[in-house]
C-alpha cells in the first residue's frame, strides 16, 4: 500500500486567469454546502475572500532558490485551451492542498511530511543523465532539458491509486518532444526514470526503516510515452514546481495512478525490455506496470470505483465516480487494444 516558503509576491503573479475568473464560483459552492459553518471545505475554512483561497505561505516552493530563467518561462506559459484533453471545467484543487498533501517517500511516509521535509530543497545545479538505446546519450544540465521547450498551461485530473483525486494546473510540455531530442533508436522499446538520491536532502532515505531500494523508478512504453498528454511537469500555477511536488521536472501521466507520475527527475534510460518500476518491484500483486486508472478493476484491499476529489472535509466527503483512464479514455484507449486490462494492470 502507498503511504505513500518563499518570498512575497503579488497574488495576480502567482493565480493562473482561469483559477482567478473561477475562484469565487468555488468558494461561493462552497459555503452553499456548508451553511451555518459546518461544512466549509479544510481548504476554505480561514479565507475570507476569494483571494485568500489560493493564497500561498512563504515556504510553499521550499526551494534555496529559484532560477530565474526558470521563474520566468513557467510565468510567461501558453494559456490552456479552451476544451479538449488539455483543460476541464471541473474545479481547481487550492494550491494549499496540492502543495501539503503529497506523496513523496523520500522526505517522509506522511502525507504532510514532504511539505515540511523539503525546506531548502535545491535543483542548482541539476543534471539529468541519459541513456540506453538512443543516439544521444550524456549528462545535460537542467538548462539543457528545458530551455528549447515552450512552457505551456496543461489542466489534468491526478488520480491517486488510494482513491484520492485533484484537479491541477500544471506547467510543462509534452514528454515526447524530450525524449525526441536523444534519437531513441529502434530497440528502444520502454524509457526508464530514476528519482534523486540524496540523503542528505531526502532524510527519508537515510532511514534505516525505508522499504524502497532507491533510487525511485518508473517506466513507460515509448507509444506511451510518445503520447501528447504524456508531460514533463516544471511548475504549476503558473510558477515553477515547490519541492515536494518534484522540483525541478517530474512526470504527469493522468490516465495513470499517480506513482507513475515519478518526481525530482534525474535519469532518462531507453531499454529493450520492460524496465523495473519501485512499487511493483515491491509488490507486484497489487501494482502493475501499466497502472491505467481502471473503475472496474479493484486493489487488492479497496474499490477503485469511485475516489475523494480534495480538499474534503467531514461533512463534505466528496465521493465521486472514477472515470475510465482517468476521463481521456478517448485520447489513450487505443493504445491497449487488445490488452486484456485486469491482466495488464
Amino acid at each position: 500500500m502507498i503511504i505513500k516558503t518563499r518570498k512575497e509576491i503579488p497574488s495576480s503573479e502567482i493565480t493562473p486567469e482561469a483559477v482567478y475568473r473561477d475562484r469565487r464560483k468555488f468558494l461561493k459552492s462552497s459555503l452553499a454546502v456548508g451553511a451555518g459553518g459546518t461544512g466549509l471545505l479544510t481548504s476554505a475554512l480561514n479565507a475570507q475572500t476569494g483571494d485568500a483561497l489560493f493564497a500561498r505561505a512563504p515556504a510553499d516552493i521550499n526551494l534555496a532558490s529559484k532560477p530565474d530563467w526558470l521563474v520566468e518561462k513557467a510565468a510567461a506559459r501558453t494559456e490552456a485551451p479552451a476544451s479538449g484533453p488539455f483543460n476541464t471545467d471541473e474545479e481547481l484543487t487550492p494550491f494549499d492542498d496540492v502543495s501539503t498533501y503529497n506523496n513523496f517517500y523520500e522526505f517522509g511516509t506522511g502525507k504532510d511530511d514532504p511539505a515540511r521535509n523539503a525546506r531548502d530543497f535545491s535543483i542548482e545545479p541539476w543534471t539529468v543523465k541519459v541513456e540506453g538505446e538512443c543516439a544521444k546519450p550524456g549528462s545535460y544540465s537542467l538548462e539543457d532539458i528545458l530551455k528549447p521547450h515552450t512552457f505551456e498551461e496543461r489542466v489534468f485530473r491526478l488520480r491517486c491509486v488510494e482513491a484520492w483525486s485533484m484537479v491541477i494546473p500544471w506547467v510543462g510540455f509534452s514528454l515526447g518532444d524530450l525524449l525526441k531530442r536523444f534519437e531513441p533508436t529502434g530497440d528502444a522499446n520502454y524509457v526508464q526514470f530514476d528519482t534523486l538520491v540524496d540523503s542528505e536532502q531526502m532524510p527519508a532515505q537515510r532511514s534505516r526503516f525505508a522499504t524502497i531500494d532507491w533510487p525511485y523508478q518508473e517506466g513507460l512504453r515509448m507509444d506511451e510515452a510518445m503520447h501528447p498528454l504524456a508531460t514533463i511537469a516544471t511548475g504549476l500555477y503558473n510558477d515553477i514546481l515547490p519541492a515536494q511536488n518534484g522540483a525541478p521536472l517530474r512526470l504527469v501521466v493522468p490516465w495513470k495512478y499517480g506513482f507513475k507520475s515519478i518526481k525530482s527527475i534525474v535519469a532518462i534510460r531507453f531499454t529493450k525490455t520492460m524496465p523495473n518500476n519501485t512499487w511493483r518491484d515491491l509488490q507486484a500483486s497489487e501494482y502493475g506496470f501499466y497502472a491505467n486508472v481502471n473503475p472496474q478493476v479493484s486493489h487488492p484491499r479497496w474499490s477503485q470505483a469511485s475516489e475523494r476529489r480534495l480538499p474534503t472535509s467531514l461533512f463534505m466527503p466528496r465521493r465521486i465516480d472514477t472515470m475510465m483512464f482517468n476521463g481521456y479514455a478517448d485520447e489513450v484507449a487505443s493504445l491497449y487494444d487488445g490488452m486484456d486490462l485486469r491482466r495488464f494492470y
